[in-house]
């Protein structure tokens, strides 16, 4: 990008809903912290982003996203039950988000996921701005044992069949196998309006837009249980990553 080409306007945006299994799971202490600040710190420490927003139904957790200065949207109760989509929740979000003014890319945070570095954020930041026509750029790794040709469907009579049909033979070599792609689910980060509302956009995400890029990973550690927790503060220690403080920052 050269000096007189406009800088882009980056913005990040939590979501988390306050229902779950696992209770208060987003707001949980990791080595102190709660959860969601972990990314929260991260996002803050990027080169590119420069506004902030929490959107969720719980007013505990758009508390907890305001100590690192996330401004709160408060979610409608229609997109914060159990089978709600997340694009839906992105998509009314982003619609508050721009009056405040244009978004040109969007970073959807995980409420639920503390590992994630700054440095994972830019490089995909970097990635959607190096290649004009994606609509986003997703961490994703993976996982040559789970690989979609081998997996089954439960029939009718109890019995296993190919979940995915495959005109020939499968090989049961992993090596002979296509590529294949599973997302952290960590942050994704979108092309604005352009991707979070693509008619075209592949499903089960669709606000992610028509042409993803892949930014590869070893995975992440969402969080839905107790040993999820030890697991991220595990990560966050092994990797270095720098404790949040926002003590210069004031609450949104």
């Amino acid at each position: 990008m050269s000096g007189a080409e406009r800088r882009p306007s980056v913005a990040a945006l939590m979501i988390g809903r306050g229902g779950s299994s696992f209770r208060d799971k987003n707001i949980l202490p990791v080595l102190g912290v709660p959860l969601l600040l972990w990314s929260a710190s991260a996002a803050r420490r990027s080169r590119h982003v420069t506004r902030f927003y929490c959107s969720s139904d719980c007013p505990r957790i758009l508390e907890t996203a305001a100590i690192a200065g996330y401004a709160p949207i408060a979610r409608p109760a229609e997109l914060a039950t159990a089978t709600a989509q997340s694009t839906d929740a992105v998509r009314h979000a982003f619609a508050r988000m721009e009056q405040d003014g244009p978004i040109d890319i969007l970073v959807v945070q995980h409420a639920n996921v503390g590992t994630i570095s700054e440095a994972q954020i830019d490089a995909c930041i970097d990635l959607l701005i190096a290649n004009p026509q994606a609509t986003a750029v997703v961490p994703a790794h993976q996982r040559p044992d789970y690989h979609p040709m081998r997996a089954k469907r439960l029939t009718a009579d109890g019995s296993l069949s190919p979940f995915v049909e495959e005109a020939g033979t499968v090989s049961a070599n992993r090596q002979d196998l296509p590529t294949a792609y599973f997302f952290d689910h960590s942050f994704w980060v979108l092309r604005g309006r352009r991707a979070v509302f693509d008619p075209q956009g592949q499903a089960p995400w669709p606000c992610m837009g028509s042409r993803i890029l892949p930014y590869e990973t070893q995975g992440c550690h969402d969080v839905h249980d107790a040993a999820d927790l030890e697991t991220t503060a595990k990560w966050l220690i092994d990797n270095r990553i720098e404790r949040p403080d926002f003590s210069g920052r004031k609450a949104a």
